[in-house]
């Protein structure tokens, strides 16, 4: 198949430039010096300006702007740049890039790792990048040879001519190949013509975490670094009303202890002494006016809301149409606040001085921090500086700001390196929560069983009202009503509504955001209108997506690789679930038992269609990952308040699955030509409904509530 033709942007979208010892570099938009670093360091230091360095001896270094939490970003950006750059994927390695505007990612608009966008957003842009290295490589070797270009072929990091025999490595090339234009327009490769792409391959970052080497935020160490710990409001809005550290000054190793906007914080020699300082504080807190709120308030100013606020979808003729309805049904679910519970703690280590500032961060959001940074200090872009560092887990809680505002205001106040560290019982009591809501559904069947009516009510707090106050119109944030204002199933009569209440828990972006939650209610309400019109739930919602080819598509593999058909073993009941989210379709089907009262899940078939695909290991690893962080939620995740406080503090009463609760999880990757979906996120949303459609086929009761208590 003839290759693709793909045009550069002429705002300087390729840029190449050589360095010290013959090294070719290729990025975007991104010119030597704009950042004010002198050349002769950058040279000396091979310090990376752009997506590629080809080093003198063959080695391709491919800079990520993207965060690595365990999704495999550090190797799936690379393999798009060495397919199209014809590379040996074994002399390809990857390092984290600076912030930079030339790693925007161009479907958020900013360096920032969220929404499962890393692939989707780099597929072009990245590949383009490889393929006009390889362009610039053949051109100089074809140059050297006295040869046309189009004769000459690139295999696995060698360019050759056949006609006359000779061949260079990349290494060998690079040099010249700085000194070539930059091509107007590249070709990419048709997708059968992928020799990387689409296959298993080797993650980059293993064997960095296999030996220990893999620089995480709780890993590094400045010198003379001193270690914050802060005593934070135990009610959310709270503030220090007066504090004594008299005690904590007198144990040794304690350095300062400073009032910041967030609470005390205590700094000291080392995390043990920081922690022990901050145990000894004395702290006189005004609790403000959310010290006597507890979960039950909140809960009733969502059951008040629901069924109010904008209509956000309605079809024939909404909430008030089913006139050929033969039996109704209400029902109201809840879902609770979930805290992140990332495996490393929030942290970061900061070095302001007078002329500029360095960050070491896990963080998902580089745009974010360096803007952070610069508004605390009133530094510059030019001398702000972000390290990304591995994260310990993400999930949309290291995009938040709070505990780099922290590092670098302490940093700038005391003249020295801060190294921040949060404990456990702060990133439980002072996250940014997924929202609670309250759902309120109506819906009927027809003579025939099949769903008619179809009415959804959501009240529930606003994610993007604090985060992008711009983006909440009519009342409506998107990203509470995903999942559910798109619902799939073609229902004459549908309508769905949202109310949008305020709570004093600051809520953030939890992974699979609002589809977490709304699957789970929309899927599971299906089940019950099933039941009402005496139907299979697999065959109601085969019948209901007839239109909808990717959705089904899906749902029978899932269906096909548990044995619906041939029904359950005995004393196991069966679910099933669907959900697009984040440009992919998953469908989930949960095997489980119920006996004494406990939920066992034991076996789960997933079914993924994310587009094309770049790393097959990667997609079956991320689906599990997504299953056990769904189980979790559905299984045990609460939080909790009383009293303005948050009830849970640890994994003793925010508990996570356990490896001995891990079921068996089958994945199957459908073989797709549309683009790349995302694969982060949408693992997550069927699992809670799949095995709550299951219990409900267990018990004949609906589950209505996370987590799942059948007590």
């Amino acid at each position: 198949m003839a290759e693709q033709a793909t045009g550069i942007s002429r705002r300087g979208f390729l840029k190449a430039s050589a360095t010290a010892g013959g090294a070719f570099l290729l990025g975007f938009h991104l010119p030597v010096l704009a950042r004010g670093m002198d050349q002769e360091a950058v040279e000396a230091a091979f310090s990376p300006n752009a997506w590629v360095r080809i080093e003198p001896d063959g080695d391709v270094t491919v800079l990520v702007g993207s965060s690595e939490m365990g999704q495999g970003v550090m190797t799936a950006i690379p393999m798009l740049l060495a397919e199209e750059l014809d590379a040996d994927w074994q002399r390809v390695r990857a390092e984290f890039a600076p912030a930079d505007a030339a790693y925007t990612n161009p479907i958020i608009g900013q360096q920032l790792t969220g929404g499962s966008t890393a692939v989707r957003g780099f597929w072009r842009p990245v590949r383009e990048a490889g393929a006009a290295a390889r362009e610039m490589l053949v051109a100089a070797a074809a140059g050297r040879w006295g040869v046309d270009a189009a004769a000459c072929t690139v295999e696995s990091g060698v360019v050759r001519h056949d006609a006359s025999g000779r061949s260079a490595g990349f290494g060998e090339l690079a040099a010249a190949a700085a000194e070539q234009p930059v091509p107007d327009s590249v070709f990419l490769k048709d997708p059968d013509q992928f020799t990387l792409l689409g296959r298993p391959a080797e993650r980059l970052d293993v064997p960095q975490k296999v030996t220990g080497e893999a620089l995480f935020g709780q890993d590094v160490q400045v010198p003379g670094a001193w270690v914050a710990s802060i005593e934070h409001p135990p009610v959310f809005g709270g503030k220090v009303k007066r504090w004594d550290g008299s005690k904590s000054r007198q144990i040794n190793g304690v350095n300062e202890i400073l009032e910041v906007e967030s609470g005390v914080s205590v700094l000291a020699d080392g995390f043990w002494k920081a922690t022990k300082g901050r145990e000894a504080l004395e702290v006189e807190w005004d609790l403000g006016p959310n010290a006597g709120v507890g979960s039950e308030d909140i809960r009733g100013r969502f059951r008040r809301a629901v069924g109010g606020g904008t209509t956000v979808r309605k079809e024939g003729q909404g909430a008030a149409g089913g006139r050929s309805a033969s039996k109704t049904l209400e029902a109201d679910y809840e879902v609770p606040f979930l805290a992140h519970a990332c495996m490393e703690p929030m942290n970061c280590t900061a070095d302001v001085r007078a002329d500029g500032c360095d960050v070491w961060v896990p963080t998902q959001a580089q745009t974010r921090t360096q803007q952070t940074a610069m508004a605390v200090t009133g530094l510059p872009k030019e001398k702000v500086r972000v390290h990304t560092t591995f994260l310990g887990g993400g999930f949309g809680r290291r995009s938040e700001q709070d505990f780099v505002r922290e590092a670098v205001d302490l940093s700038q106040r005391v003249g020295r390196p801060i190294k921040l560290m949060w404990t456990r019982e702060d990133d439980i009591r002072h996250d940014y929560y997924r929202p609670a809501t309250y759902n309120r559904f109506a819906g009927a069947v027809d003579d025939d069983g099949m769903p008619v009516l179809w009415s959804h009510g959501i009240a529930g707090p606003s994610i993007m009202s604090r985060v992008s106050p711009s983006a909440v119109k009519n009342g409506v944030d998107n990203t509470s009503v995903e999942g559910a204002a798109n619902l799939p199933y073609s229902i004459p009569d549908l309508e769905v509504r949202y109310a949008l209440v305020d709570t004093p828990v600051p809520v953030g972006f939890w992974r699979s955001v609002g589809s977490s939650q709304n699957a789970f209610v929309t899927e599971c309400f299906l089940d019950e209108l099933a039941a009402l019109g005496g139907r299979d739930p697999f065959q109601v919602r085969r019948a209901l997506l007839a239109d909808r080819p990717r959705h089904k598509r899906v749902l029978e593999r899932a269906a096909e690789a548990i044995g619906w058909d041939n029904g359950p073993p005995k004393g196991r009941h069966r679910g099933i679930a669907v959900a697009k989210s984040f440009g992919s379709y998953a469908a989930q089907a949960a095997e489980v038992s119920v006996e004494a009262g406990e939920v066992r899940v034991h076996r789960v078939t997933c079914a993924i269609d994310c587009g094309r695909v770049v790393n097959p290991d990667t997609i079956r690893a991320q689906m599990e990952s997504g299953i056990v962080y769904g189980l979790t939620a559905a299984l045990k995740g609460a939080i909790t308040l009383k009293d303005g406080r948050v009830e849970q503090s640890n994994f003793h009463d925010y508990r996570l699955l356990a490896l001995d609760e891990m079921p068996e999880v089958e994945v199957d990757i459908i073989d797709s030509e549309a683009d790349p979906g995302g694969v982060g996120e949408p693992g997550t949303p069927p699992i809670a409904p799949a095995v709550a459609n299951a219990v409900f086929a267990a018990t004949g009761k609906p589950v209505r509530r996370l987590p799942i208590r059948l007590a």
